[in-house]
């Protein structure tokens, strides 16, 4: 008689490992998280939301089925945006059970060959490196003032054509940002800027405009040349050890000890930088090094609404919207300081989106990976914008600023995409002439 091979899938995923079990417990089934669920709003299935998921997990963690079916297919398709999280009564960590689950799933299951070659690419291969990074930005700007950016588009697959869209108009040049940036006016404090990987090289000015903002106000800003990504698309997409080892090399970079605080720009990034005492727990040469890095860290707008703002404001004339992150507003728990900050902006109107806590879409590669999905979710968000009057759309996240210059781009709108940062520059900078007559 033969004997029955039991699948790997099924054993793969053990219910002790990580605190499953306990993560998974606290699920009541209530399903007030299907309302806060963009998938579930596209597709209407229990499968697509996070409840079903869920469900998912347990029928994984009992044997009843393996990894490499609904289980990979269901958690592919998730954002990953957390707003469940917020919605929940009963704390569910649903971002840390999808994270355990899907890394225990990169372990027991090899990929088809495209997409093991587009992950050693883009997450080994690309993002750590900055100087890559740089080249290849160089080479995209290059291409835009080709005339071919208006002419290539129309031969490319799908999802190449997404990716192709959510670049931003890239500069020629590239200025590094200073290593030690002087306070400006009386001395506030030292603070260490984390810079990015993609936001360092696709969207550089609103590193550059972070700067400003702080020196003006006080801080001198420090900016370690050291360091790399921080690591979240690595773990979102379930490569636990690559992440380990991002941030490792962040937490040598940046003293923690040095610094008032290390302050992010990115909502996603700083989810991140804030979640490294816990990534690095079990590792005895980071752990309370990388706990104190995590302890520090904090977002540019939640920063600088604490120490108020000093420097002069001067007046922009728009109607503008914030457009939340969804790490930033769900997880971080960071959603009035951006508001107050561009509130205290003379004659800037800010307007509130109907839906201010639904996502755009863009989830770090989601976009690219799940375009039609994407998509979908970013024509109800743009219709949300669109129903605001604004033309000034302000962001706080690098995917999200991605994302809603190509959901610009394909309405043929008129409206501009900017980071918190940049608007706060420019109302400096509007200052200046007054502060000079005085």
């Amino acid at each position: 008689m033969a004997m029955h091979t039991p699948d790997p899938g099924h054993a793969a995923l053990q219910p002790h490992a990580a605190g499953l079990g306990a993560l998974l417990d606290q699920c009541i089934h209530c399903g007030l998280c299907l309302p806060a669920c963009p998938t579930y709003d596209v597709f209407r299935t229990e499968m697509a939301g996070p409840r079903g998921r869920i469900d998912l997990m347990r029928a994984a963690t009992s044997g009843r089925i393996g990894l490499d079916g609904a289980v990979r297919t269901h958690l592919d398709a998730c954002l990953t945006c957390r707003s469940c999280e917020a919605a929940c009564p009963s704390g569910v960590l649903y971002g840390a059970l999808v994270e355990t689950v899907r890394s225990t799933v990169e372990q027991a299951h090899r990929r088809g060959l495209a997409e093991r070659a587009l992950r050693a690419v883009v997450l080994r291969r690309l993002v750590p490196f900055p100087k890559r990074l740089r080249r290849l930005q160089w080479l995209l700007a290059l291409y835009q003032r080709s005339g071919l950016a208006a002419i290539v588009p129309r031969w490319l697959p799908a999802r190449v054509r997404n990716l192709h869209d959510l670049l931003p108009p890239l500069p020629l040049t590239y200025s590094r940002l200073p290593p030690v940036a002087p306070a400006l006016g009386t001395h506030r404090g030292t603070v260490a800027l984390f810079r990015g990987c993609l936001q360092d090289a696709f969207l550089h000015r609103v590193n550059e405009a972070t700067v400003r903002v702080l020196q003006r106000n006080g801080f001198e800003v420090h900016t370690p040349d050291a360091q790399t990504c921080c690591g979240a698309m690595a773990t979102h997409m379930g490569e636990t050890a690559l992440g380990r080892a991002l941030a490792r090399l962040n937490v040598g970079a940046i003293d923690p000890d040095r610094y008032d605080a290390i302050v992010s720009n990115a909502g996603g990034c700083g989810v991140a930088l804030k979640d490294y005492g816990r990534l690095l727990a079990e590792d005895p040469a980071w752990a309370d090094r990388a706990a104190r890095f995590a302890a520090k860290t904090v977002d540019f707008s939640e920063f600088l609404a604490s120490r108020e703002v000093t420097a002069s404001l001067g007046a922009l004339r728009t109607r503008a919207v914030y457009v939340d992150s969804c790490h930033l507003r769900h997880v971080q728990k960071v959603a009035r300081p951006p508001r107050d900050l561009l509130r205290a902006i003379p004659e800037l109107e800010l307007v509130e989106l109907r839906h201010p806590d639904w996502c755009c879409g863009s989830a770090g590669t989601y976009n690219i990976v799940h375009p039609d999905t994407a998509g979908r979710i970013l024509a109800t968000k743009m219709d949300d914008i669109e129903a605001t009057g604004a033309r000034t759309i302000v962001s706080s996240n690098t995917g999200c600023h991605f994302q809603l210059l190509a959901g610009v781009k394909a309405r043929a709108l008129d409206h501009e995409v900017l980071h918190l940062a940049e608007v706060l520059d420019r109302a400096h900078a509007a200052a200046a002439p007054e502060a000079r007559a005085r």
